[in-house]
This record gives structure tokens, C-alpha cells and sequence, in this order.
């Protein structure tokens, strides 16, 4: 009986602690607000990043984009691809994002290394599926996409005013080159 609890105890206070750090790593910022009424099928497809904060993750990269399409099972298929200036290397990354309520609120978690997920947060985006705002969990994470390489000075200065009104360093952001 002694060994057994000697087993059970961590595995159960490890599978605890793995929910604990899920339920807290797809949280959305204080202040923001996802997309209700959200389209996953016109977010399908290819995004370039135009802006966001320098991760380690992203470290050095240009020329990124996003693309997501649905798996079989519903979900979607995350793929995050970038030029390293630095390696002279591309490099990318392939995970897998679900939503955390209702497919009709742009609130999702996303994974490149299960089990632990991160919030995806689409918190604007236009009435054409063209550009969008997305935040992780906190004011660290924030990124600006755009369905082309560039993006009109409105849609740009709506998302920094929204960003900042949430309590994000805008002046901090890392504004994406694509010349490949």
C-alpha cells in the first residue's frame, strides 16, 4: 500500500499542477475582448505577421507567416514558418489550436509543445478577415497580421490604440520585414 502512495501522490499532484498551468496559460488580458461572432472558416489560410514583441521563440526572424487550416477532427493546424537573418536559416513550427469556449468567440489556446497550451486571442480583426489583432495571455504576447505583406495606416493605428488602451508597450513592437 506504501508504494502506492508513494506512486500516486506525485502522479496526481503532477496531472493537478499540468491543469493548473493549462487553465492558466489561455487566459486573455485584463481589458480585452475577443471577436464574438467569429468566422474560423475566413481565418483559414496564410497571415504574414507585421508586428510583435521580440520572443525568444522568434528571435532574429523575418519574412513570417502564419498558416492555418482544420485538421479532420475540427481543430485547426497551426503552421508558423520565418527567415532567421542571423542562422541565414528558415525555420518552423507546426502545432495545433482549439477554441476555449464556442467555435463563435475567437478565443482559442494553441499548442507546438503538448500538453501545455498558450492563448490565441483575435481581439480585432476587419470585416473581411484582411487584418486582425491577436494577444496571448497577458501583455506580453501580441501580434498584428495581415492577409498581405503590408498594412493601411488605419488598420495599424486602430490596432495600436487598441493595444495600448489594454496596457500594451506599443513602442516595443518589432515591426516585421518580408523581402523574400
Amino acid at each position: 500500500m506504501k508504494t502506492l502512495q508513494k506512486i500516486a501522490i506525485p502522479v496526481s499532484l503532477g496531472i493537478l499542477g499540468l491543469m493548473i498551468l493549462n487553465a492558466c496559460s489561455v487566459g486573455i488580458p485584463k481589458g480585452a475582448i475577443a471577436v464574438q461572432n467569429f468566422n474560423a472558416d475566413k481565418y483559414l489560410g496564410k497571415w504574414y505577421e507585421i508586428a510583435r514583441f521580440d520572443y525568444k521563440f522568434e528571435k532574429d526572424m523575418d519574412n513570417v507567416t502564419a498558416t492555418y487550416s482544420k485538421n479532420e477532427d475540427g481543430n485547426i493546424s497551426v503552421e508558423n514558418r520565418g527567415y532567421n537573418y542571423v542562422k541565414k536559416e528558415w525555420k518552423e513550427s507546426v502545432g495545433e489550436a482549439r477554441f476555449v469556449n464556442d467555435p463563435s468567440e475567437a478565443r482559442l489556446k494553441v499548442s507546438f509543445f503538448k500538453p501545455i497550451w498558450a492563448g490565441y486571442n483575435v481581439i480585432d480583426i476587419d470585416d473581411d478577415y484582411r487584418y486582425a489583432l491577436v494577444v496571448g495571455n497577458s501583455v506580453k504576447y501580441i501580434w498584428i497580421l495581415s492577409r498581405t505583406k503590408e498594412i493601411p495606416e488605419s488598420i495599424r493605428q486602430r490596432f495600436l490604440e487598441k493595444a495600448k488602451n489594454i496596457g500594451y508597450n506599443t513602442d516595443e513592437l518589432i515591426w516585421v520585414k518580408h523581402n523574400q
